[in-house]
């Protein structure tokens, strides 16, 4: 990370590129037992949401990233009910997962509390759900969180974490996997941000590998933009142990009456249309 008194730029040296925004001020800093926080009044980009020197959400775009890894997931499954949010301390993805009627249940997991009570100042839109009544904050660890969680206990389950360091590495381990294959029922259906597909393709591999032996018989990358983040292209990655993840149910997607800015049936049947090595399957 770098920042003078105009731009804040986040470097990513493994792929020898920058990304950067025009700031107007600081407006908010802190160092909590897990890491540092901190929140910029941007030129174009509205509030910008960094965390240990690494973008994490802006105004502008985030939208592409919570509606992504919300909406295709609890499409997919037949009718969720009961949804687990792994991290999310800033309360987009919830948001997302409570526009949808069949949902009874929420349980967000965040380990840093204080991410959450930063992004209920700053980013009020985004928490603007919290006090939904099928909403649950719990502000532990998640990875025990699912090691104690009742076998068949949920629907869906998403991980909305950080890159696999720090706090973040063992929510790509395999026996959280697998722990997360024993709190889903049957057609259970598991996600993931899984980062960038052409500078991450190594994780992208892994986790489909670890997926696999955690228990999840079918495992599918689905691939979106998100201009603030290392190459402008993301990924989240789906996993299910019997339902069929290149099938979700388009009518409802369709007809889904809330309003999104990105996602829609047509843009989840396209994500859906990835290179054979983001479906976890060998080349044909």
């Amino acid at each position: 990370m770098s920042l003078n008194k105009e731009w804040f730029t986040e470097i990513c040296p493994e792929s020898g590129s920058a990304f950067s925004l025009k700031v107007k001020q600081k407006l908010h800093e802190e160092q909590t037992p897990y890491q540092r926080i901190e929140v910029y009044e941007t030129e174009h980009y509205g509030n910008l949401l960094v965390i240990d020197g690494y973008v994490m959400l802006t105004d502008r775009d985030n939208f592409f990233y919570h509606e992504m890894l919300a909406h295709p997931a609890l499409f997919t499954h037949p009718r969720p009910r009961r949804v687990l949010i792994i991290g999310g301390g800033d309360c987009g993805t919830l948001h997302e997962v409570l526009k949808h009627p069949s949902v009874e249940r929420v349980q967000m997991v965040e380990i840093d509390e204080r991410v959450t009570r930063v992004c209920e100042r700053h980013f009020a839109d985004l928490c603007s759900a919290n006090d939904d009544p099928r909403a649950e904050l719990h502000f532990e660890d998640g990875i025990k969180w699912v090691e104690g969680a009742p076998d068949g206990g949920y629907d869906v389950i998403i991980v909305d974490s950080t890159d696999p360091i720090g706090p973040a590495v063992g929510l790509f381990a395999e026996d959280f996997y697998r722990s997360c294959r024993r709190a889903l029922q049957p057609q259970g259906v598991f996600v993931q941000q899984s980062e960038s597909p052409l500078l991450h393709r190594s994780l992208i591999d892994t986790m489909h590998e670890k997926l696999r032996r955690g228990g999840f018989d079918d495992t599918h990358t689905l691939c979106f933009p998100q201009s603030c983040y290392p190459s402008g292209w993301w990924s989240a990655t789906m996993a299910s142990a019997s339902t069929v993840l290149t099938d979700f149910r388009e009518q409802d997607a369709a007809d889904k009456g809330f309003a999104t800015v990105y996602y829609n049936r047509d843009i989840h049947r396209a994500a859906l249309a990835v290179p054979a090595f983001m479906t976890g399957r060998p080349a044909p």
